[in-house]
């Protein structure tokens, strides 16, 4: 093994989407990566653009968007270290679904399709493998929506903060006073809701002394009182 590939196998490790691979099997897909770095506010693919790399944050944050014809922008999803994003791409070259930019300096690693789906043809066992993480995805994703369509706004807004909480601190945050840098509208739409909506939630969070907002970004003082809003 290349010393050069450690690094990368550590980070592989902690990927989801690589859980049910074996020491061995990390190795082969780390063979193919590739760094990568990406400065502040960069695009690093569009909406619509071929699929043909994903990507896996070592360092850094990026947000996924789409686009609507009159000029707004939607975010559906924050990626920070040990997300991957574009996973599609490992198996088909269909069009990106979203754009995805990123929010700060963002140090990656890069797997090209066309090398992965090599791997995939001569080791089927990875195939199989990363068949199974692929289907718990989906059934977690399936079943946050269906938890959510339940949910109130203030639920939703509620958990949308834990994750992000959980995300700071799985970087370094302590317990309390957890800095998030996200927007309102972030909040809302990660949340699935208005920006009026989940702007007077945030205000009433501030009220009690859960949160304190600034400017792109929010202080979490008490993560554990969100817990209270979510059922």
């Amino acid at each position: 093994m290349d010393s050069g590939e450690q690094p990368a196998i550590d980070l592989l490790t902690h990927v989801p989407v690589f859980e049910t691979l074996g020491p061995r099997e990390l190795e082969r897909v780390a063979a193919v990566t590739v760094p990568r770095s990406f400065d502040p506010g960069h695009v690093i693919f569009r909406e619509g653009d071929s699929s043909d790399t994903c990507y896996i944050v070592r360092n850094g944050h990026a947000r996924a968007v789409r686009e609507h014809g009159d000029g707004r922008t939607l975010t559906l999803a924050h990626f920070g270290p040990g997300d991957i994003f574009g996973e599609l791409a490992m198996f088909d070259d269909e069009r990106r679904s979203a754009t995805v930019e990123t929010l700060d300096h963002v140090d990656a690693v890069a797997v090209l399709g066309p090398d992965m789906r090599r791997l995939l043809r001569e080791h089927p066992d990875i195939s199989v493998k990363l068949v199974i993480s692929l289907g718990r995805r989906l059934r977690a994703a399936n079943e946050r929506i269906s938890r959510q369509s339940f949910q109130t706004v203030q639920s939703r807004v509620a958990g949308v903060l834990g994750q992000l909480v959980v995300q700071a601190q799985n970087e370094g945050a302590g317990e309390s006073g957890v800095l998030v840098t996200v927007t309102q509208s972030d909040v809302a739409q990660l949340a699935g809701s208005s920006r009026e909506s989940a702007s007077r939630f945030l205000a009433q969070l501030e009220r009690a002394g859960v949160v304190t907002q600034g400017r792109g970004r929010l202080t979490v003082h008490d993560p554990a009182a969100l817990q209270r809003y979510v059922y």
